[in-house]
């Protein structure tokens, strides 16, 4: 190969590799950063799962999370699980975390509920943690959910229920 030749080869790499660096910025780009002034998720609860387990809200900090706070005895709280259980499966594949946190439930309530509704996220027992249902205005309705980016900012919160494409559509602004 004559030496020109040669040179056009490592141009074409450069010029290669220069591209492939601008696309992965691109899309590096497009999960939403923190606004310094936006309200930031309070993730330094530990509570248990309905089996018992140790959960650290903080172990969350890096994903998008949907927080939904909820009661077995709440009527629109069961309409909502279905859709939940829906988008769980939908976008599996990304590193979206769903986590229920029941405000007053004991864990083998929790249990029923979840094989009878075939919850596919873990649920968490908020029970006796007021200090938590404080931080996130859960104390006195439900449902209410929260829509909290990868780097800890609150995207949006919702009081009352949710149909699964008004679900989908603020996903959809974090992923």
């Amino acid at each position: 190969m004559s030496r020109p030749l040669r040179w056009w080869g490592w141009v074409g790499a450069v010029v290669l590799v220069a591209g492939a660096v601008a696309v992965w910025g691109t899309v590096r780009e497009r999960k939403p950063s923190c606004d310094p002034k936006a309200e930031h998720a309070n993730l330094s609860f530990k509570l248990k799962d309905m089996d018992g387990r140790d959960v650290d809200l903080a172990a969350y900090h890096g994903r998008p999370l949907l927080i939904n706070f909820w009661a077995t005895w709440c009527g629109p709280c069961k309409d909502e699980i279905p859709s939940l259980v829906e988008l769980v499966n939908k976008y599996k594949s990304t590193d979206l975390a769903v986590l229920g946190i029941s405000i007053d439930d004991h864990p083998e309530d929790l249990k029923k509920f979840a094989a009878d509704y075939k919850v596919n996220y873990p649920f968490l027992v908020g029970l006796g943690h007021d200090e938590l249902l404080e931080a996130y205005d859960a104390q006195f309705a439900v449902p209410i959910s929260w829509f909290v980016s990868a780097q800890g900012c609150v995207i949006t919160k919702h009081t009352g229920v949710a149909d699964k494409e008004w679900f989908e559509g603020q996903l959809k602004s974090m992923l």
